[in-house]
């Protein structure tokens, strides 16, 4: 039987609400006129994106697993770092929180890769180390475009690292292994010529990236699991169509590399965050929300509609930037916050069933 953790809920509402705040941001910025709500809230949607949300709540699923009350003070210091950017505080007090939250998980996966030195271990906590150098990077001053693949660089690697987990069920041969070490250097490498030399750079880790969701594609569990119908399809499904969107992300940046602005720099970023990070966040909800909260969750076929409206209001975003088409840019925008309404709504919805029997994870 599992318990609510009502003590983890405010944590896990904090990065909801600042979800939510920033994909508001989002649709302002793309060009709706929209009340701002808060002046300082559009130029903050990215930061609120990656390390408000997606750094507060996987810091507060390393501090479930790990049991450490120390280990809390990471998701606590990003979420409230969020709080800072939208109120409007000035920058550099949010992205030093922010700062602090990110070396919170590094000191946690420092503790967890001595107790497990394996390269699985090694490439979550690579993640978090490239979150907590980019934060380094912005807090110093470095602009957003020069910072941004640092921040992708830790969910990349966090996702990455999770599904190389996850294939030591395959028994990979030692091929497989250096395959994925060599992709994961190529995409680092590609983080740190764009110090010097952007376009390069970013060019480098568009190609590291193409590496990374080739092995994925190649190597992961997930093909197994499609036959096995229910919540272990549909998340098996969640991650093969996110892998499609870091292809597609990792081609952009190969052939766009050097823009720091307008429509081929959104549909990057966003083919990245979106297609890639979301697809594995709505594939892992029904593993996460359990975990963090104790509560249970019932699979329904209704969960595709969120995952189905997400690619489609995508590509229509991506479309709208490669073909210079305002209105499917700005329409794919305004959906892609639709689709994040309707993924929290079945979320809630699904939380109120018993468990099923079935296993879920993949």
């Amino acid at each position: 039987m599992t318990t609510l953790r009502w003590e983890r809920a405010p944590l896990l509402i904090l990065a909801v609400a600042t979800l939510l705040l920033a994909a508001w941001a989002g649709i302002v910025r793309i060009g709706w006129d929209w009340p701002a709500l808060f002046p300082a809230l559009p130029m903050s949607h990215g930061p609120l994106m990656v390390g408000g949300f997606l750094g507060t709540l996987i810091g507060l699923e390393r501090a479930v697993g790990v049991q450490k009350r120390w280990a809390y003070a990471g998701p606590l210091l990003t979420g409230v770092g969020g709080l800072l950017l939208i109120a409007g505080a000035p920058t550099g007090w949010g992205a030093l929180l922010m700062l602090l939250g990110s070396a919170v998980l590094v000191a946690v996966f420092a503790g967890i890769i001595r107790t497990v030195p394996a390269l699985y271990t090694v490439a979550i906590g690579l993640g978090a180390l490239l979150w907590t150098l980019g934060n380094g990077l912005w807090l110093a001053g470095w602009a957003i475009p020069q910072v941004v693949l640092w921040w992708a660089g830790f969910l990349v690697m966090t996702i990455a690292g999770e599904r190389l987990e996850l294939s030591r069920m395959l028994r990979l041969s030692p091929t497989a292994s250096r395959l994925f070490t060599a992709a994961t250097a190529l995409f680092v490498a590609g983080l740190l010529v764009s110090l010097a030399e952007y376009a390069p750079g970013v060019r480098l880790a568009g190609l590291g990236m193409l590496a990374l969701a080739a092995w994925l594609a190649r190597y992961d569990i997930a093909w197994r699991r499609l036959k096995a119908g229910g919540q272990a399809r549909f998340v098996a499904i969640c991650l093969l169509s996110g892998y499609v969107w870091l292809a597609i992300s990792g081609l952009l940046a190969l052939v766009y590399g050097g823009m720091t602005a307008g429509p081929f720099y959104d549909a990057i970023l966003h083919a990245l965050f979106l297609g890639f990070v979301f697809a594995m966040i709505f594939g892992h909800a029904p593993i996460i929300f359990p975990a963090v909260l104790g509560l249970p969750i019932r699979y329904s076929p209704w969960l595709y509609s969120h995952l189905i409206l997400l690619h489609l209001t995508l590509l229509l975003r991506v479309g709208g930037d490669l073909l210079f088409w305002m209105p499917g840019r700005q329409w794919g925008g305004l959906l892609n916050g639709v689709v994040l309404l309707l993924f929290l709504g079945n979320t809630l919805a699904s939380l109120k069933g018993k468990r099923q029997k079935e296993e879920a994870k993949v």
